[in-house]
């Protein structure tokens, strides 16, 4: 979009667009999102930015009235698989913080200077202006949602000294950290507790995706009832619990965290298990349109629009599971997942209700008793391939890796075939664009609604959401294919 059709679309206060770009006002030196509700400036003294980032950086504050840090994330960011796209993705996870921007440009393969280069030609802002941004949005969270002493908010969310945490949450907001949790409402209830709320853009097909992660909750780790979906977190400085269930126009979410300071990965991961960062405007209007897709599907898009394509918090788990699940049905997945986590996996100080347990690492499985694998001998050693390979980094499912070079590199093990290193794909590593034709359950959805694979060619770059929609037109006691179980 060039400046001009911005302008239009916060003139028109179009909600599609906040987190795609953001407007900035020169007369009043603030930055809002495109739907702001204030009386939208003269074109003359209207700046667009990429990035609250950007914004940040050309000296402007956030919007006291719309504000533009807690919009729906920029769905290019999970869309884009170049450098700049995986860059963003690692540093919404929280990476420049616990690694600097050398380990950031490591992870990439890049140098310092080059990424630098490209995320300000892309993005308007470097990595450490892209990172201190996403501190500051953690630093207001926790302002508004727990009693701790400024100090401490300052450190858990990543910042160097109290003083610098002052200058930034005072630049960026306009306001003295004091006034930020002067305007804040309820607080945490327990230690560790934060309650806040997840944007998304609409429609969103919630319960959809929720019942499809509950299905496949395994005992100990995670827990689904009452339209309510509880898992354990592994989280970079330790463990964690998260609560996410519908509200009114977002999705409620309770974290219970050992460490304050994996706030922001948290969230981040929450977004992209429920892939609530996603255009599903643009999806349905690709997918929908006969014109452009096969009209069979088109009604299956009315019928469920927004429908999300579910992610994972933790890639190597998925790929672990999508393993233990070859060629056996969703019940008997979770058993064997559920029986791996009672044996190897790490106990919560606490037990949530039936929450006991973080999944086991990969490590952790690298070095299990081939005996405590029910399985037959192929699976078990396509288990041990892949977790020594995740434990040793020869294989990586982090957010900012190359996706094609990771399924390569999966298909490269033994017993790890096209349909799982696909199926990882998709969801370990958010690819708008995969699919399984030869999922069994994909093959009984195609029958039914006497469609052919070669269909499938004409959803591109959509078919993940294609495949999701498939899954819901199967009948409830035939939504799951022998092998979609992990």
């Amino acid at each position: 979009m060039d400046d001009e059709q911005c302008y239009r679309a916060c003139s028109s206060r179009d909600s599609r667009f906040d987190g795609w770009f953001y407007m900035a006002v020169t007369s009043t030196d603030i930055y809002c999102r495109p739907s702001c509700p204030a009386v939208k400036p003269k074109r003359e003294n209207a700046r667009f930015y990429p990035s609250a980032a950007a914004a940040q950086a050309a000296g402007f504050r956030a919007c006291k009235r719309c504000r533009p840090d807690t919009s729906p994330g920029s769905p290019e960011w999970d869309v884009r698989a170049d450098v700049v796209g995986r860059a963003m993705r690692l540093i919404a996870d929280g990476v420049v913080d616990r690694e600097g921007v050398g380990g950031l440009a490591g992870r990439l393969g890049y140098s310092d200077r080059q990424l630098n280069r490209l995320l300000m030609a892309e993005v308007g802002a470097g990595p450490l202006a892209l990172a201190r941004a996403r501190r500051a949005q953690t630093a207001r969270v926790l302002l508004e949602t727990s009693d701790l002493q400024i100090a401490q908010v300052a450190f858990a969310a990543g910042f160097a000294s109290v003083r610098q945490f002052n200058d930034t949450v005072r630049e960026v907001f306009g306001r003295t950290p004091t006034e930020v949790r002067g305007r804040a409402g309820a607080r945490s209830v327990e230690p560790g507790e934060i309650r806040l709320r997840l944007p998304y853009r609409e429609p969103i097909a919630l319960g959809h995706a929720l019942d499809f992660l509950g299905l496949r909750a395994v005992p100990g780790v995670e827990e689904y009832a009452d339209g309510v979906y509880r898992r354990v977190l592994s989280l970079p400085h330790g463990t964690g619990v998260v609560e996410l269930s519908p509200g009114p126009s977002w999705v409620w979410c309770r974290l219970v965290l050992a460490d304050l300071r994996d706030l922001g990965a948290a969230v981040q991961r929450c977004r992209r298990l429920l892939d609530l960062d996603a255009d599903p405007l643009a999806v349905d209007e690709a997918l929908g349109n006969a014109e452009l897709a096969d009209g069979t599907l088109a009604a299956l898009v009315r019928v469920t629009p927004g429908l999300r394509s579910p992610g994972h918090v933790d890639p190597d788990e998925l790929a672990v599971r999508a393993v233990l699940g070859q060629q056996v049905s969703v019940a008997g997945a979770r058993t064997i997942a559920g029986r791996l986590t009672s044996l190897y996996g790490k106990p919560l100080p606490a037990p949530q209700g039936t929450l006991t347990h973080a999944f086991p690492t990969a490590a952790a499985l690298a070095d299990a008793d081939p005996a405590d694998l029910p399985m037959p001998n192929a699976r078990k050693k396509a288990l041990f391939a892949l977790t020594g390979a995740l434990a040793s980094g020869v294989v990586r499912l982090d957010p900012g890796v190359d996706r094609r070079a990771a399924e390569a590199a999966l298909l490269a093990l033994p017993g790890i075939g096209p349909w799982t290193a696909s199926y990882i794909r998709l969801r370990a590593l958010g690819d708008p664009d995969v699919f399984l034709p030869t999922d069994l359950g994909v093959k009984h959805a195609l029958a039914g609604l006497n469609l052919s694979i070669s269909a499938a060619q004409s959803w591109s770059p959509w078919r993940s959401y294609a495949l999701h929609h498939l899954w819901a037109s199967l009948s409830a006691t035939s939504a799951v294919s022998v092998k979609e179980v992990a």
